[in-house]
């Protein structure tokens, strides 16, 4: 079941994470993007993966990975597969899973990769804009992150 309080508290270690508000964003926008990705059961390593490639800040970058729950698999997939299949030009019959392995998916592989990329592109720029608003915003209520965002709006990156 999910522990919305355990939620909440991850969220807040993002919010008040040591870094610049466009670092932890980028980070968990990335996360978000992946987490929209077909490749279930490795979000979580392709995240840490690509958190580490590209510098990213891990911690939401995992975080990011985790915003496409159980829950919301299959429409996310179906979704993407009706999307995919429409930018392709493809009439083809409604998307009929039994489970979520390979063999089931292979046949709609393009067209669910195709949607599931441009929706989590989407989704990314969104959370991007969302979770800079809100780290600035829980911050202003912070004096001591208040200063330390301010210093990193100056200098322009990360105080260490």
């Amino acid at each position: 079941m999910i522990k919305i309080d355990k939620i909440k508290q991850q969220f807040k270690k993002i919010l008040s994470l040591d870094a610049h508000p466009g670092h932890i964003s980028i980070g968990f926008a990335v996360g978000v993007f992946v987490s929209f990705t077909p490749f279930f059961g490795v979000h979580t390593p392709m995240a840490i993966a690509l958190a580490f490639i590209f510098r990213l800040n891990k911690v939401a970058c995992i975080t990011g990975a985790w915003i496409n729950t159980p829950l919301t698999v299959l429409p996310v997939l179906v979704a993407s597969y009706n999307l995919g299949s429409f930018l392709c030009g493809e009439t083809g019959g409604a998307l009929k899973l039994t489970n979520l392995d390979w063999q089931t998916l292979q046949p709609y592989a393009k067209a669910i990769l195709l949607g599931s990329s441009i929706i989590g592109f989407v989704a990314a720029v969104a959370s991007y804009f969302i979770c800079y608003w809100l780290v600035t915003f829980f911050r202003r209520k912070d004096a001591a992150l208040k200063e330390i965002s301010r210093e990193m709006e100056v200098v322009g990156e990360e105080l260490e």
